[in-house]
């Protein structure tokens, strides 16, 4: 056993992860790989697979339990006999059966500064496992790993092989230190270490950016890669299904005294990617935290997503920020996604920022188009636009939402119709209000304070129909707001439509459940007459019953 070959780290991430309160049983994953290392296998390029996701989708919970099962540093039977996996006929035949090195990619040696340092600990710390494992074979501390293996390979009887998990691949390329020939170089060293060697008996791989642009030719082309958005194939394994969700929020309704989430705010706030199948796969790290602090929160954003929102649109701002209006409405955005577009430098045009973005999960994709997911990402794509300026009227409209919020409570429609003016002293093609998803676009803009204290759905299903716009108060007494929204006709008849359809039912409550919502309700209609070029407002306040 040795720092990366049979190592105990594996098996103890991966029974830590077991013995959680919302632990997962994903070991199912198994089922592909096996017979990827079955020694009947014909095409022996499928023995090299890369998975790639964004952050925190549990890439590097897999590759600990891949790692955990497959290697001989340690009895793992008491970890999986009582996973899904152990039912299997083929369980017995390989748990800790066999010589796995394991490399998280991700860690840095003390006082890293150069990629030499880097790369130097990791082929150092191979050799020095491989010296110690096999005493008998002449390995020297200056031979380089695929030496040394192809060595141990020559000088066993048995044709020893290797298995090899590498997590977080790419880690690497994110470091300032990092130069384009020091890019090269590592790939060089992955493929030496991996490509058309013998001893390989499979390669499991894990990151964020796809190999593909990083490998220029055939350095690194023996890899399967499977992405989100566009592979089939192991999708359900990264990030939790609906199915899963729904345990986990048992077992929190269980265990937890005073539970203060529901199973439709889990939705809300952390939902929404997709992958190729149409199935909907939540954030695992944020649902695992919310339910552990019983608190719904921005767990997988909190690390710094607005930096890495404002990175990829900086460079077009121009053509973007009518886009962010729109997807901050809740509509979606058709682009042709560039699966690689993550890696280029300098990306220009909206298919690249935006299938960068996706490759992040700062957008999912789905059915050609783009979309903020969830509440957890809504909540940054607002910071964004009410704190940088040079996204032009969008952060300006933004900067009037508190006003807007204030007039709109307090019934004052001359405000509320002065604020919406503002919006044409600007020429965007959004402001044309051609019909009303555009104008639901900038009222969003208008009210993004709101989302301070208001949970804000647009065309919610309420009473006999679907209104525009319905602000549920986050807290008991607040007001409540019904906002519809109408092009070339009145106020009045946005108001009236609220009326005739019983909106109001939505704050009323469920027959025999404790009314949540105790504060005023107010109706608020908007129109814009494209002829004038003018606003109109009216506030209502309406009765519960």
């Amino acid at each position: 056993m040795g720092l990366y070959l049979n190592s105990k780290k594996a098996s103890l991430l991966y029974k830590d992860e077991t013995e959680s309160t919302y632990f997962v049983d994903k070991t199912a994953m198994l089922d592909e790989l096996i017979p990827l290392i079955e020694p009947n296998l014909k095409d022996k390029n499928k023995k090299y697979i890369c998975i790639t996701r964004p952050r925190r989708f549990g890439k590097s919970v897999m590759a600990s339990m891949i790692a955990a099962y497959f290697g001989k540093g340690r009895d793992c039977r008491p970890i999986f006999d009582s996973l899904s996996v152990s039912s299997r006929e083929w369980y017995p035949v390989h748990i800790n059966r066999h010589n796995v090195i394991y490399v998280t990619l991700n860690s840095l040696p003390s006082g890293c500064k150069s990629y030499r340092d880097y790369i130097g600990r990791i082929s150092r710390r191979i050799l020095q496992d491989l010296i110690q494992a096999y005493p008998k074979v002449n390995l020297k501390e200056s031979d380089a790993p695929w030496d040394a293996l192809n060595e141990i390979l020559e000088s066993d009887p048995e044709d020893v092989r290797f298995i090899f998990v590498l997590d977080e691949w790419d880690f690497i390329f994110h470091r300032d230190f990092v130069t384009d020939k020091d890019k090269a170089e590592y790939i060089d060293f992955l493929s030496n270490l991996l490509k058309d060697q013998p001893y390989v008996e499979f390669v499991y791989m894990t990151g964020i950016l796809p190999i593909a642009k990083y490998s220029s030719g055939s350095e690194l082309n023996m890899f399967l890669e499977y992405d989100m958005v566009t592979k089939k194939k192991f999708s359900e394994y990264f990030g939790f299904l609906d199915a899963e969700v729904d345990t986990l929020f048992h077992v929190y309704f269980q265990k937890t005294a005073l539970p203060e989430i529901t199973r439709d705010s889990l939705r809300l706030w952390y939902d929404g990617y997709c992958t190729v199948t149409g199935r909907r796969l939540y954030n695992p790290r944020s649902i695992v935290c919310a339910l552990s602090d019983n608190q719904l929160s921005n767990y997988w954003t909190s690390s710094g997503p607005y930096d890495e929102i404002f990175y990829y649109i900086r460079n077009n701002i121009d053509d973007i920020r009518d886009d962010l209006a729109l997807m901050i409405a809740g509509e979606r955005i058709p682009i042709v996604l560039l699966g690689y577009a993550a890696t280029d430098s300098k990306l220009q045009t909206k298919n690249q920022i935006y299938s960068a973005m996706v490759v992040y999960g700062l957008l999912t994709y789905e059915n050609g188009a783009v979309f903020i997911p969830n509440k957890e990402l809504m909540d940054k794509y607002n910071e964004l636009l009410l704190t940088n300026d040079s996204l032009g009227y969008v952060h300006r409209l933004a900067k009037e939402s508190e006003k807007m919020l204030a007039a709109t409570l307090s019934g004052d429609t001359k405000t509320m119709a002065e604020i919406l003016a503002f919006t044409h002293d600007t020429e965007s093609p959004i402001l044309s209000y051609n019909n009303e998803t555009e104008l639901s676009a900038v009222i969003n803009l208008v009210y993004l304070s709101a989302r301070d204290r208001y949970r804000v759905e647009r065309e919610d299903k309420a009473g006999k129909g679907f209104v525009d716009f319905i602000f549920y108060p986050e807290h008991s007494g607040a007001d409540c707001v019904i906002l519809e929204l109408k092009v070339d006709s009145t106020p009045e008849d946005a108001i009236r439509q609220i009326k005739m359809k019983d909106y109001v039912l939505r704050f009323t409550g469920k027959l025999g459940e404790k009314k949540r919502y105790t504060g005023r309700i107010l109706a608020v209609g908007i129109s814009y007459n494209k002829k004038s070029k003018e606003h109109f407002c009216k506030v209502e306040f309406l009765s519960p019953n």
